[in-house]
Parts: C-alpha cells; structure tokens; sequence
C-alpha cells in the first residue's frame, strides 16, 4: 500500500501553498477587486433606489393628502353653488308668486273698473229709459203738446231727481 497520492511530499505542500498564494493574489487583484466594487456599485445603486422609493413613496402621500384637499375643496364649492342655486331658486319663485299677486290685483282693478264703467252706463240707460217713461207718462197725463223747451226743463228735473235720490 504504497500510494504515492497518500503519502505526504514537502514539496507538493510548498508547491500547493505557493500556487495557493498566486492564486488568491491573482483572484485579489483581477477578481476580487471588480467583485467587491461591482458590488459597492449595486449597492449604491440599490441604497439609491430605496431611497428614491421613499421620496417617491413621500410624493405619493403628499399628492394623496393634496388630492384629498382637492375633493374636499371641490365637494365645498359644489355645495356653496347648490345653496347658491337653491336661493336663486327660492327668489326667483318668490318673484314669480309677487309678479303673479300683482298681475292677478291688475286683473282684478281691471274687472272692478269694468264692472264700474259697465254699472255706470246700466244706471245711465235706466235714466233714459226712466226719462222716456216719465215723458210718456206726463204727456198721457197732460194730454197736449209740450214745446221743445218744456221737453227738456222736465227731462233735467226727472234727471236732477234721480241723482238727488241715488246719492
């Protein structure tokens, strides 16, 4: 049992620490280096990107909360302009009920003074008419010819008595 591969040889352990040592020179120097730079890169770049998710995650809440003003603006306006409207409403229908009260109250002088008017000419034709009566009736009683003059002296009386009388 002879094996040269288990047996120990000082000069395979110098050669090994040696090729050893190169070898973690060479991988510190080529490798290493780069690696841990590469590394220092990304994690700036990662630190960066946290950092850019808080301010950005900031500006977020602040637009949200800015927004939330917004609405909360927005709902206060829309209820000022919906007061606003139902005032203007109120008044424009308190105004159409004056403008109606007052177009009704015209109607109403109108009639009255037609009514007047229509009263005043009814009374007017009943003194005729009474006048004619009378006339009809004092020539059957007279039973002769009254001039023109004496006509219009009793249709003046006739008429002087109906107004002392209506008044």
């Amino acid at each position: 049992m002879n094996n040269p591969l288990v047996q120990p040889d000082p000069g395979l352990y110098i050669w090994t620490i040696v090729t050893f040592v190169v070898l973690v020179l060479l991988l510190r120097k080529f490798a290493w280096r780069p690696l841990l730079e590469a590394l220092d890169r990304r994690e700036k770049l990662i630190v960066g990107a946290v950092d850019d998710a808080h301010k950005a995650k900031a500006e977020f809440d602040r637009a949200k909360q800015e927004a939330s003003q917004v609405v909360v603006q927005a709902r206060r306006e829309a209820d000022a302009i919906l007061a606003r409207t139902r005032a203007d409403s109120e008044r424009l229908r308190a105004e159409a009920h004056a403008k109606a009260a007052e177009e009704a109250a015209g109607i109403l002088r109108n009639g009255e003074r037609r009514i007047q008017q229509e009263t005043t000419k009814a009374i007017l034709q009943l003194r005729r008419e009474a006048v004619d009566l009378s006339m009809a009736i004092a020539s059957k009683l007279l039973r002769h010819n009254i001039t023109k003059e004496d006509n219009e002296q009793l249709i003046k009386e006739v008429v002087d008595h109906l107004d002392d009388t209506r008044h």
